[in-house]
């Protein structure tokens, strides 16, 4: 026994470590399905008391305001993922391809955000966008998601990018490829991934933040802002079956992603 467990010591505490990250979102899952007696007891787990029902998930945006706040977040999300990718991988691209004055100031200059305490960046941008007449709202808090996305883009797209042996592109330059169809058809599919990773981190920054968007939201109302203010009278189990759904759909497109590059992997080898 205690040789198996010598053994397999790194399998087990991966174990261990992956309950102790998916126990939250399990609660979190079971919670949806519950029709609790109160409002006060809608985030206690208590099996004695546990009242099975598909309302919450049927009927999830009942709760008024809670449409309206996710649909925000996910347009906001949405637009700041796009944005802070196209940025982020020409950016990535610049820093890892080329030497140019100044380029370790600009890194230094991307990375800080990722340093910099997010209510610190929130009062700070709360500040610019008073002193400049910028109206708090949808557009500020796309701008501020775009600014923090852009840094976490740079940085996963970076990677791939330095990890790729530059000959490959020269070689299709050799066999008469233009630098465009060489980008399009030989860099870009091996980059593809890691601006994939990056852009789905980037949505998930933006539809998860709160601080920065309670300094720059003004009147507008994010899915995190909502859960935040519907606290103070009680969550309503809906909001549950949300985060339930948000998590199923981020599962679905890991998988997807995963079976795409062994799938990818796969065909190359057989070409080969």
């Amino acid at each position: 026994m205690l040789r198996r467990l010598r053994a397999n010591w790194v399998l087990l505490l991966g174990l261990l470590i992956l309950i102790y990250l998916l126990t939250p979102i399990a609660v979190v899952l079971l919670l949806s399905f519950n029709q609790p007696g109160s409002r006060n007891t809608t985030y206690v787990l208590d099996f004695d008391d546990f009242h099975f029902t598909w309302h919450n998930w049927t009927d999830m945006f009942g709760p008024a305001g809670l449409r309206d706040a996710l649909i925000m977040s996910l347009i906001i999300g949405a637009l700041a993922a796009v944005i802070a990718t196209v940025l982020g991988t020409a950016i990535a691209f610049a820093l890892a391809r080329y030497r140019f004055r100044g380029r370790s100031v600009v890194q230094a200059f991307i990375f800080l955000p990722m340093a910099t305490p997010e209510i610190v960046m929130g009062s700070s941008l709360l500040t610019l966008f008073v002193s400049f007449g910028i109206p708090l709202g949808f557009w500020a808090v796309l701008i501020a998601h775009i600014m923090f996305c852009l840094s976490f883009v740079v940085v996963t797209v970076k990677a791939r990018v330095a990890g790729l042996d530059p000959r490959l592109q020269e070689a299709a330059m050799d066999l008469y490829a233009t630098p465009v169809q060489a980008f399009r058809s030989v860099v870009l599919p091996l980059v593809w991934p890691g601006i994939i990773a990056g852009a789905l981190l980037a949505f998930s920054l933006s539809f998860d933040d709160f601080v920065v968007t309670n300094f720059t939201a003004g009147t507008a109302e994010t899915f995190p802002m909502y859960v935040w203010g519907i606290n103070l009278r009680g969550i309503p189990p809906q909001v549950n079956a949300v985060a339930s759904a948000t998590f199923l759909i981020s599962l679905v497109f890991v998988v997807a992603g995963q079976v795409f590059t062994r799938s990818g992997g796969r065909t190359a080898r057989q070409e080969k």
